[in-house]
């Protein structure tokens, strides 16, 4: 066995294969592992995604909120272990690859229209 196939190997056992599709514009529901202590807890995050970076097991989206009147963006790794479950609460649509301008807008002008032609 070559390296690249012990990688490959390794990859494979931390791919996640219920992973649904998601896209940009889309809103999110990331549950996050916390501990705290010697407890671990589900914290959900949810949010818009307004970047996806790389593919593969390298996979990151980068999903944007707005917590007490501030934006707040937490990347993701898609396939690592501190997410446990990620769930599409809402089809957005857009006509860019990155959402960055979002971050410029406030209150209803951050809305993005819902698209119907994808299922949830």
């Amino acid at each position: 066995m070559n390296a690249q196939e012990i990688i490959r190997s390794i990859e494979a056992e931390q791919f996640k294969s219920d992973i649904p599709d998601i896209y940009v514009g889309d809103t999110v529901r990331v549950g996050v592992i916390i501990q705290e202590g010697g407890k671990e807890r589900t914290q959900p995050y949810e949010g818009i995604v307004i970047a996806k970076r790389n593919g593969g097991i390298n996979e990151t989206i980068t999903v944007r909120r707005i917590f007490q009147g501030v934006g707040v963006e937490r990347v993701f790794l898609v396939h690592s272990p501190r997410v446990a479950s990620i769930k599409v609460l809402r089809r957005g649509r857009v006509r860019r690859a990155k959402l960055y301008y979002l971050r410029d807008r406030v209150g209803k002008a951050t809305r993005v229209k819902q698209r119907f032609d994808r299922t949830l």
